[in-house]
């Protein structure tokens, strides 16, 4: 990495980008970002107060009328131009994602920066394609057809996992659909959402269209989400948080978007390609340490491939390269805090009560011990009622169970809260199709898990959440759904007014 920019010169002014401006929180309090590599502090902020959020929902409640009423080519055009200023800093995106993440470099510029750029090209083309049922003659008097319109101020929470990316899944299509956005990140990785927001202005989107109000979830979060000002809000997160980002939402009837957690199955059929499914597990399993609600963390295995499974996954997660997220040899980097490797910890430390942890399981030293970091986990033995299985760990670890009949895959499967992603691995198509078909969950891969794309939507069944991000189908939750009926008759009195005056008549 070349360019390096210095992040307390970048960000001197604060960390609230509030109606086109950087500016310091007035909470009286102050959060320290810190690099996971090495526990070395980033930048220490001041957080947002509730008077920041309400002068960022303010912002955003100014610059509705004008940007709502902007066209649809307007709007595709500014998006454009964004897209361009993001991948002109596409390095420092890069950059300021691993510094604050602690993600390998590789995955930043080759996962996180890029695809971002793509979802707002993917925006900038959604914004003039508003579609809706053909203007007809449905009741034979009038003419009837459908308006999509933004809706209004949208208040957003974004994880510390994929910061860049989910900004921009809540951000892009707002915007796009002509609504304009307050968004809370996580305090632990604002860095890549405030340079999204400038990057906004840098291609000419008005203040106040795309505001980051940076503070703690009790405070500014609850804050933003029962705005009265507010009418939508989207959140990414927990499940238990998104819970109570509920409860807050539906007080005030906001519209709702909700994608939670997953404990996704990797669900290995007896006819699977065995080295293709050992090699897709373990990069499932691990990518972005294993922080993503799609990772693979539940692998059964039909009983004929299962102990041959585990001996290759095992093998494979040894020859994973932990090391300095800026080294591009590094496959994995630390977890994102010392907080969460710790946590991480703690479940596979109480596993060993009842399963058998097959590879990693330990904390590394070395030069690597300052850091937050975790060798990648293989776990077999554990009962599905286990807490291992059931529970979403959000770190390295793989759990590997056995199962004998198709149905009894399809069963364990399905046999948890979530349902956000799955994936099926076999040679026959039918066995596969079946699959797709009945297991529980908002994306199902066939022979691969964890590519996403922007046309097609992510979002969850059951305890996963609700609504979708990317895609077309994203873009229709940040409209508003009007029905016009024009009279083609220009009759006074119309035959269905005897329902009135039938004796009058």
């Amino acid at each position: 990495m070349g360019n390096r920019f210095q992040v307390k010169d970048r960000f001197a002014d604060g960390a609230q980008y509030i109606d086109g401006q950087l500016r310091s929180g007035t909470s009286g309090q102050s959060h320290t970002i810190v690099d996971p590599a090495t526990g070395e502090e980033v930048l220490t902020y001041e957080l947002a107060s509730t008077d920041d959020v309400d002068e960022a929902v303010a912002a955003a409640k100014r610059a509705f009328p004008a940007w709502s009423a902007a066209t649809p080519g307007e709007r595709s055009d500014a998006l454009h131009r964004l897209a361009a200023v993001l991948a002109e800093q596409a390095e420092d995106f890069a950059y300021a994602e691993s510094l604050q993440c602690g993600k390998p470099i590789k995955l930043s510029t080759e996962f996180d920066v890029p695809g971002t750029i793509d979802n707002t090209a993917f925006f900038a083309g959604a914004a003039r394609h508003l579609q809706g049922q053909a203007a007809a003659e449905y009741s034979g008097d009038h003419t009837s057809y459908v308006r999509r319109e933004a809706i209004g101020v949208v208040g957003s929470i974004a994880p510390w996992n994929y910061p860049l990316q989910m900004a921009a899944w809540k951000i892009l299509p707002a915007i796009a659909a002509g609504n304009t956005i307050v968004l809370k990140p996580a305090e632990l990785t604002p860095l890549t959402s405030l340079m999204f927001a400038q990057a906004a202005k840098d291609a000419g989107l008005p203040d106040g269209v795309v505001n980051i109000v940076t503070g703690a979830g009790r405070d500014a979060g609850e804050h933003l989400v029962g705005h009265p000002d507010v009418v939508m809000t989207s959140f990414t997160g927990s499940t238990a948080v998104g819970k109570r980002v509920a409860e807050i939402a539906t007080a005030t009837v906001k519209r709702l978007h909700l994608e939670l957690g997953g404990k996704a199955p990797f669900l290995v059929f007896d006819d699977a390609d065995l080295e293709a499914a050992a090699h897709g597990a373990v990069a499932a399993s691990l990518i972005n340490t294993g922080q993503d609600c799609t990772a693979a963390t539940r692998a059964y295995v039909q009983r004929p491939l299962h102990d041959a499974f585990v001996a290759r996954v095992a093998e494979l997660m040894e020859t994973v390269r932990l090391g300095d997220p800026f080294d591009p040899a590094t496959d994995l980097g630390p977890l994102v805090s010392h907080a969460q490797r710790d946590r991480v910890a703690g479940f596979v430390e109480r596993a060993r009560g009842y399963a058998t942890v097959v590879t990693g399981g330990e904390v590394p030293g070395g030069e690597l011990a300052e850091g937050a970091y975790y060798r990648p986990t293989l776990v077999s033995g554990a009962a599905q009622d286990s807490e291992v299985v059931q529970s979403e760990i959000f770190g390295p670890v793989l759990v590997v169970l056995p199962f004998d009949t198709d149905d009894e895959g399809i069963e364990l499967a399905n046999d948890t809260p979530y349902g956000l992603a799955a994936s099926a691995w076999s040679r026959d198509v039918y066995r596969a199709g079946r699959a797709t078909r009945e297991i529980k969950a908002g994306c199902v891969w066939v022979n691969d898990h964890i590519p996403i794309i922007s046309e097609m939507p992510h979002g969850g069944y059951k305890a996963s959440g609700f609504g979708k991000d990317m895609s077309a189908y994203s873009f229709e939750e940040y409209t508003q759904v009007k029905h016009v009926m024009y009279d083609n008759t220009a009759v006074a009195e119309k035959d269905w007014h005897r329902t009135i005056f039938g004796d009058r008549t």
